[in-house]
């Protein structure tokens, strides 16, 4: 957004930080962490971001007209007056001095650290000792991805989807589909039916996408080319307004699902999930589920019985958590788990008048209470917190912190217990391991910005779009998240996906 405060906020040029003695990392004045550090635009203070602690907006708060704050990692700037990352910084000559201040400091440290461990290299010993000592530093072989314009939505789910390893690995190891494409479009000219959509696959640019991701050459890749698919597949993407992560995700998936269908040849496996006569693509056999939705009429007791095929589930927040800022009326900070979402997921429930069911017994529309149980657990269980709803004529953002396992989330109590046995060969534990989080930061529901955490290779990392940076496990289990993905242990996949790896556990 265009920020009206930067001229009388913004006085510093650069850190108060001599070039000749630079420290490894900038670090927290509160906390001394050097996680997501932001540098006041008009006192040069060095504060923990809003994606750590919060500390930057602590300081903030209590100077108030210390508001605009850069990061030092990627360098965007955001003001706390306005609650909003800034678009009009570039405009401002003293916020592109102190830009290019911390891209000089940030190149001489980069420097440094290249001299180091090649002195390191020439000694085994020394290069072992090196080698743990700045093992928190490393890179993952991902690169980051580069934000084209409020494009942070679309990097977010990518970055979550490229650290589920079956998922990945098998969309990378797909065959080009060009010639598929090619004969697409000789076949729609002869019918004269042709449109944009036919000339392109999202499939085939998510493959070369994930491929250069996991290159590891470079710091951060542009997805321009994935980002223009997208335009022609889904028009309701098109421009550079921000988008809400979720749909795009579902929008994502569903796509995928519909072109592989269609590309590959899959047999026709009885498959309990989405998808034509049964058939089952590595979209729906990953993150695949089925509900069980009963309906009781309250007036003769009859029951109706519904299964109804997910790839994810939409959870509230309970109504004694759902509060604008997750604080009770006394201004207490208010403790709610993801177990309560799911309870309240699962919960007998009665209709509204508005949506009275049409008994079959009865022959007309009676009052009735409605219940969900998971009938088939998913081998990713996907779960989508409802933080925005509609009061009055606007969109609000519910802040409320949801506690939620990293390890271990038993998945039993809401399963149908009689269906236990039923799981067959796409079946496995109801025990689930954190493999990445998406979170919105923040207040605006039509704004805002979306970072991801994943987990590769036993170690957390934070997907800030160009930046990847490791990170402690307590400053995941402390996020707000938007977006859980949960990995089922020791799940099984269809044989005929040919995908190696059954048993996955991070």
């Amino acid at each position: 957004m265009e920020c009206p405060h930067l001229e009388e906020t913004v006085h510093v040029t650069a850190p108060s930080i001599k070039s000749e003695n630079l420290p490894p990392d900038y670090f927290c004045a509160a906390c001394k962490t050097d996680k997501s550090p932001w540098i006041c635009a008009r006192c040069g203070k060095i504060h923990c971001g809003r994606y750590v602690n919060g500390h930057a907006k602590e300081h903030h708060e209590a100077t108030t007209q210390h508001a605009v704050c850069m990061d030092c990692d990627n360098h965007a700037v955001y003001c706390y007056i306005c609650d909003e990352f800034v678009i009009n910084d570039t405009k401002y000559g003293h916020l592109d001095k102190l830009r290019k201040s911390l891209q000089s400091l940030a190149s001489a440290r980069n420097h440094i650290r290249q001299k180091v461990r090649r002195r390191a290299s020439t000694d085994s010993q020394e290069n072992d000792r090196h080698r743990k000592k700045v093992k928190k530093d490393d890179r993952p072989r991902s690169s980051g991805l580069r934000n084209l314009g409020n494009t942070c939505f679309m990097n977010a789910v990518l970055q979550s989807l490229s650290n589920i390893q079956q998922f990945c690995g098998y969309i990378k190891q797909l065959p080009s589909l060009e010639e598929k494409i090619s004969k697409s479009r000789k076949y729609h000219h002869t019918r004269k039916t042709r449109n944009e959509e036919d000339d392109v696959l999202l499939i085939e640019e998510l493959r070369k996408t994930l491929v250069a991701l996991w290159q590891g050459t470079k710091g951060a890749i542009s997805p321009e080319s994935l980002f223009c698919v997208i335009w022609k597949v889904v028009p309701r993407f098109r421009g550079y307004q921000q988008q809400d992560a979720h749909e795009f995700m579902r929008y994502l998936l569903d796509r995928l699902h519909t072109e592989l269908l269609t590309l590959l040849p899959y047999p026709n496996n009885n498959s309990p999930f989405i998808g034509p006569k049964g058939k089952s693509t590595i979209v729906t056999a990953i993150f695949g589920g089925l509900l069980q939705n009963e309906v009781n009429c309250l007036v003769c007791g009859v029951e109706s019985k519904k299964h109804d095929p997910f790839l994810d589930l939409s959870l509230d927040i309970p109504a004694q958590f759902a509060t604008r800022g997750g604080k009770s009326k006394d201004g207490e900070q208010q403790v709610c788990r993801l177990s309560d979402c799911l309870t309240s997921f699962t919960e007998v429930e009665e209709l509204e008048e508005s949506e009275l069911y049409m008994c079959s017994n009865c022959k007309k529309r009676q009052r009735s209470t409605k219940k969900f149980w998971i009938r088939r657990l998913p081998n990713v269980l996907c779960l989508h917190i409802k933080r925005f709803r509609w009061q009055s004529f606007f969109r609000m953002k519910l802040e409320t912190f949801i506690e939620f396992p990293l390890r271990e989330l038993n998945m039993n109590r809401y399963v149908l217990d009689n269906l236990h046995e039923t799981r067959g060969s796409y079946g496995g534990s109801s025990q689930y391991d954190l493999a990445a989080v998406i979170v919105h930061h923040g207040s605006g529901a039509g704004s805002g910005h979306y970072t991801a955490y994943a987990m590769h290779e036993g170690q957390w990392y934070h997907f800030n779009d160009s930046t990847v940076t490791p990170c402690d496990p307590e400053v995941v289990a402390k996020c707000k998240a938007y977006i859980l993905f949960y990995i089922r242990r020791e799940f099984k996949l269809p044989e005929y996906l040919g995908i190696n790896g059954n048993s996955h556990r991070q």
